[in-house]
């Protein structure tokens, strides 16, 4: 089987043009095509002679991430993005436009197994992880189709991350690289659902990401009706390997609290978050719940929601509550993925 090209960080790429006999340069030349100038053949790389392209044609493979559906949001210019693989699996990514930049969401697996109950993307399970290249080549799609500069990365689309933890550091690699799109570590953020042992080895790793919490719930009951890993993981395991990876790395952790009316946002809920977060540098992002129709969750109202959000404030929190973006396009993960493989499913027992 050809091998994933785009998957080799700069060094082993190195290591692979010496066992071709080639001079070490060629790594170089062939790393910039793929991460900078983001080619998808081979036949593209002119700067190679027609003998090594023929000969990495015979032994790589370029895998294609193709875009097979997009949506714009009318209210923010937010774009959803549907992106089919080599084995014809979908996976989804959104470009979120920011006055500091363009910031995109991008998943690293085919579904997802951690069972979240308010989330669209755990419905259908996990279907595969992502290898690094499906990864960057998410957001290479993105800035060839707008034609500009991607600056900040959040691992927080369909799946676990920590779930497919060698594919993200090798993706981490590869995206913060100086010989490819050199994105600052600092502008990678990293979500998890709490995988406790993982952490630790995130946090051993020190790089300088962002690494945010999926908290969702105040105590560990709470917890554990919203998120099946709480069955394995309590909530005092997570909040230490969090304190850890401050320790370690020295970066605040943010913890993201999906607000869902009438489940986990009344008055005992925040004197909880209160107690565990007060003496924690941290920051905490509220998130009212995107209403999915498989499950029968409510977004609380903004009046709601911003009581909540000042009980925290007043109380020395650092909270802010995420301004909704792409409500008219499919707007949770994995609402989109899901509903066009539904349809394509449709479509293939029909007669």
């Amino acid at each position: 089987m050809k091998k994933d090209i785009r998957s080799y960080t700069y060094e082993e790429l190195q290591e692979e043009m010496k066992a071709f006999g080639e001079k070490s340069f060629r790594a170089k030349q062939i790393y910039e095509w793929l991460h900078v100038k983001l080619a998808d053949s081979f036949s593209e790389m002119t700067n190679l002679s027609l003998t090594l392209r023929n000969r990495l044609e015979e032994e790589y493979v370029i895998f294609p991430v193709a875009m097979v559906k997009r949506q714009q949001s009318s209210l923010d210019g937010t774009n959803k993005f549907l992106f089919q693989l080599y084995d014809g699996n979908l996976v989804e990514s959104v470009l979120m436009r920011y006055k500091h930049g363009n910031s995109v969401c991008i998943s690293s697996q085919v579904g997802c197994r951690m069972g979240c109950r308010f989330c669209a993307s755990t419905l259908d399970g996990l279907e595969r992880n992502l290898s690094p290249a499906e990864m960057v080549g998410q957001i290479y799609e993105i800035q060839k189709i707008i034609g500009e500069r991607i600056s900040n990365v959040v691992v927080m689309g369909t799946g676990e991350p920590l779930d497919n933890y060698n594919n993200l550091l090798k993706f981490i690699r590869l995206l913060t690289d100086e010989h490819g799109l050199n994105i600052s570590q600092r502008n990678v953020t990293v979500s998890t659902c709490g995988i406790v042992p993982k952490m630790y080895d995130l946090a051993n790793e020190h790089l300088q990401i962002t690494l945010a919490l999926s908290l969702h719930g105040s105590t560990q009951e709470k917890r554990k009706k919203l998120m099946p890993v709480a069955n394995k993981y309590h909530l005092d395991e997570v909040l230490k390997a969090c304190d850890d990876y401050f320790k370690e790395t020295g970066r605040r952790i943010t913890f993201e609290y999906s607000l869902v009316e009438g489940v986990n946002d009344n008055e005992e809920d925040a004197r909880e978050l209160i107690r565990i977060l007060k003496e924690r540098n941290c920051h905490l992002n509220l998130i009212p719940v995107n209403p999915i129709k498989e499950r029968d969750f409510k977004q609380p109202s903004r009046k709601s929601a911003l009581n909540f959000k000042n009980k925290l404030e007043k109380n020395g929190i650092n909270v802010t509550i995420r301004r909704e973006m792409g409500a008219d396009i499919d707007g949770a993960c994995g609402q989109l993925r899901r509903r066009v493989s539904t349809t394509l499913q449709q479509e293939r027992r029909k007669p």
